[in-house]
């Protein structure tokens, strides 16, 4: 408690006295520009990993960043949710999980739970598809490699659950909102986002190319630091649906012909550095359809990952010459 204590007297004499017309700005209201949803856990701090200043993110945190879909709980996820969007007009919504999250470590033993914290164990049950998902779909992971996807799944679970919202589902589709997908590594300080183009996690660049394409890095700041290091994270290819399934080539040789000139192109792309913020949203735009295209025709799930994965380390650069 005497932290705490010391902590409030440096905060008004330190921080307050050093931002005074902010705090004076949001003593007549807020205007938050992103609803933030993640855990609980005492590790994750919002502002600190986004180094965005106060009155800038409206949070929720429960455990396990968690959205009960709509009408399925009584909890303050709800109607939060609805004022954020409503009242204070946010149009941005962040759901970002984290590494070594213990509800996530709880999902995998609910029978556990139930005597001991039967509260927790029911509000678990929020997250059975990601625990269906995860049980069906990746039967030989174990130990931290199962908790590392089912905190990835868990995000998209609950995006699912947060478009079952009325106020949500109204505004996606007046393309007045947008979702996005985060899972932040503490050991390492680096946030990973999920692209739909490819269905990996990938790093949150590109998020500021699809939000404002035209932009100058003269205009707007963006909420997402454009200087973040490169990543080249093993994240499991979350939900990767092949398109070779249904396709049936002439012969093995047209096929292969077909991956080596997709090659080619992946290449000549990584080797060119995009001159303009337009030439950056081209190449990225690209390169996800020459990836989906690869795999429609033979390239295997891996190969296309690490192609993937030579993007990540790239697009930051081009960002970094843009700017």
């Amino acid at each position: 408690m005497k932290n705490l204590v010391r902590g409030l007297q440096e905060f008004k004499q330190n921080y307050v006295a050093g931002h005074q017309q902010l705090f004076e700005e949001l003593s007549h209201g807020q205007k938050p520009r992103v609803l933030f949803i993640t855990c609980s856990d005492s590790r994750i701090n919002p502002n600190l990993i986004t180094q965005t200043d106060v009155g800038e993110l409206f949070v929720i945190r429960n455990a396990g960043n968690i959205i009960p879909p709509y009408g399925a709980a009584n909890g303050g996820e709800g109607g939060t949710i609805e004022y954020a969007i409503g009242a204070l007009g946010i149009e941005q919504v962040v759901v970002c999980g984290h590494s070594h999250c213990g509800a996530m470590k709880g999902l995998m033993k609910l029978n556990q739970l139930q005597a001991d914290m039967p509260l927790v164990y029911n509000w678990l049950q929020h997250a059975e598809t990601t625990r269906r998902i995860v049980v069906d779909n990746y039967p030989h992971a174990e130990g931290e490699e199962q908790v590392e996807i089912l905190v990835a799944e868990n995000v998209l679970v609950q995006i699912d659950n947060l478009q079952t919202y009325p106020i949500i589902r109204s505004r996606l589709m007046q393309g007045k909102l947008h979702i996005y997908a985060w899972v932040y590594y503490i050991e390492t300080g680096e946030v990973l986002a999920y692209d739909k183009q490819t269905h990996t996690y990938v790093p949150p660049q590109s998020q500021i190319l699809e939000a404002e394409p035209t932009s100058s890095p003269e205009g707007k700041q963006p909420l997402i630091s454009t200087h973040a290091p490169p990543i080249a994270c093993e994240i499991p290819a979350l939900r990767l649906q092949s398109a070779s399934a249904n396709h049936k080539p002439s012969s093995v040789a047209a096929e292969v012909n077909a991956v080596d000139r997709i090659r080619t192109q992946l290449n000549t792309l990584l080797a060119n550095s995009p001159d303009s913020w337009t030439d950056v949203d081209t190449s990225i735009r690209f390169m996800s359809q020459l990836l989906e295209d690869a795999r429609a025709v033979g390239m295997s799930a891996n190969e296309a990952q690490k192609y993937h994965y030579r993007f990540s380390e790239q697009i930051p650069l081009w960002l970094k010459h843009m700017g």
